[in-house]
């Protein structure tokens, strides 16, 4: 018995291969290549998650370029608008051409479902199978591809609405630019107007400096003629016996002043009737600021100053009242600032007599000290070199240079670096000249720091001394302390 079997490999060859109406045209000369994802979702293998979509770029390229738009330039933000132009240009142009291939793969997965539609009613089995997993697979594909239409669409419609921003912005940008284009135009204009004033203001004043210059360069050529007609006619021979004939004159009126002053102590006496009193004892020494005045015997039946007591005081314009100078108890006293205007008066008492000594007229000050002193004033600081030669009460050994400063708010005594004393003007603090200690006393001054400190310095010249003197009390005034010696703060009493 022979067993009769239908061949299904030549009918299915045949209806596999069935033809495909001609005007297809194909995307590709091969089949797709899809991936089934986790869902049961077909998966086109170009849509990599790493691929950015359109929309993902034309977002992220918006949000650069207004990001961007603050910092950058007016003609820069002009380019950037173009090129986004451009670019929104092309991204529709792409949409539209993928449009196209989308209608191409509508009808292409339609016709692909119609064959395999007419496959699976020639098939049985696991082919069959095979051919309706194929037509879902297709049917998978037709609503991917209109989803992807309806992105499309909505990608479209926000390519066009950016399309048209970028226009405006493009538009505006390009108004903005001629703004300030003019602007700039007019600006350069105005510039140039002012640069072209200054430059005929600067040969204006040229020409008067050439002027001016040439008439100043006449009067110094006539100047300098005269300056040598001058030399011509004082030979150096005559300058010579110029300047000793001034020398000599100086001599006699220093001679002339110490007579003069002799003079008026004898005048003095003969007024006062005491020349038998005052006979014994006479002051001697100019009666400025500056120098020393100095009780000198002038008799031999005068007492030994040594043992006689000796006090110093200072008298009033009304030559009345008087008031004690502190420990000026020696035969020489240095006139201090603070004499000045004012006539000294000493007492000299031996075996119960009493002497009297007094200036025959008020101290005068020294020539130019006031001037040197306020040119001093002007300084923050000043620094005078001073040697220390007592301190607190006790004689100090060392000779070595110390600096005193004298400030505005405070005075202070350096050597080197390390700080001696420091302290701000205060009612405790004292300062008045040396009164004592022979002809140094008119360079020396007495200062209390405080109370417990105390030195006598030194200084190079009685100019020096009397000007820190007069800066200190000068700084300390202008911070309400009156700063001067133990009793010059008591007003003039008998």
């Amino acid at each position: 018995m022979t067993r009769v079997t239908r061949d299904f490999g030549d009918t299915m060859q045949k209806d596999a291969v069935l033809a495909v109406s001609a005007d297809v045209a194909f995307a590709s000369s091969r089949f797709p290549n899809y991936k089934i994802g986790a869902t049961n979702q077909i998966l086109d293998a170009k849509d990599d998650p790493k691929v950015l979509s359109m929309k993902e770029v034309v977002a992220r390229e918006t949000a650069l370029l207004l990001e961007q738009q603050k910092r950058l330039s007016v003609r820069d933000l002009a380019s950037k608008f173009e090129k986004g132009l451009a670019a929104a240009a092309k991204l529709s142009e792409e949409a539209r051409l993928r449009e196209a291939a989308s209608l191409e793969k509508h009808v292409l997965l339609k016709k692909l479902r119609d064959a395999l539609e007419s496959l699976k009613g020639r098939v049985a089995g696991r082919n069959k199978d095979d051919v309706e997993e194929a037509i879902a697979m297709v049917e998978a594909l037709a609503v991917q591809l209109t989803q992807r239409e309806g992105e499309l669409i909505q990608e479209k419609a926000e390519v066009k609405k950016l399309a048209n921003f970028l226009k405006q912005a493009s538009e505006d940008a390009k108004k903005l630019v001629d703004e300030e284009r003019a602007y700039a135009r007019a600006e350069i204009e105005s510039a140039r107007a002012t640069v072209q004033r200054v430059e005929e203001a600067l040969q204006e004043h040229e020409r008067m400096s050439r002027a001016l210059g040439k008439q100043d360069l006449e009067e110094l050529m006539k100047e300098v003629q005269e300056a040598r007609r001058i030399k011509m006619l004082h030979q150096p021979s005559k300058v010579m016996d110029m300047e000793h004939e001034l020398r000599a004159l100086r001599i006699q009126l220093a001679e002339k002043s110490k007579c003069s002053l002799q003079l008026q102590k004898e005048l003095a006496r003969s007024r006062r009737g005491e020349q038998s009193i005052f006979h014994l004892f006479e002051l001697d020494g100019s009666e400025a600021l500056g120098s020393c005045l100095r009780i000198n015997p002038c008799s031999d039946n005068a007492p030994e100053l040594s043992e006689c007591s000796i006090q110093w005081y200072r008298l009033s314009s009304e030559d009345v009242k008087k008031a004690l100078i502190s420990g000026a108890t020696k035969p020489v006293y240095a006139p201090e600032p603070f004499d000045v205007g004012r006539v000294l008066q000493a007492e000299i008492i031996s075996d119960g007599q009493q002497f009297t000594l007094t200036t025959t007229c008020a101290i005068d000050p020294a020539a130019g000290l006031g001037s040197y002193v306020e040119a001093l004033v002007r300084k923050h600081d000043v620094e005078f070199n001073v040697v220390v030669t007592q301190m607190n009460g006790l004689d100090h050994a060392s000779e070595s240079i110390h600096v005193l400063h004298v400030g505005k708010m405070r005075m202070k005594l350096r050597k080197g670096k390390s700080t001696i004393a420091k302290e701000y003007y205060s009612t405790s603090m004292q300062l008045c000249g040396v009164r004592g200690g022979g002809n140094a006393a008119a360079q020396a001054l007495f200062w209390q720091a405080k109370k417990g400190v105390s030195f006598v310095l030194a200084f190079e010249s009685a100019r020096e001394r009397n000007a820190a003197i007069m800066l200190a009390r000068r700084f300390a005034f202008d911070c309400n302390i009156m700063l001067a010696g133990p009793d010059d703060r008591a007003p003039l009493g008998s």
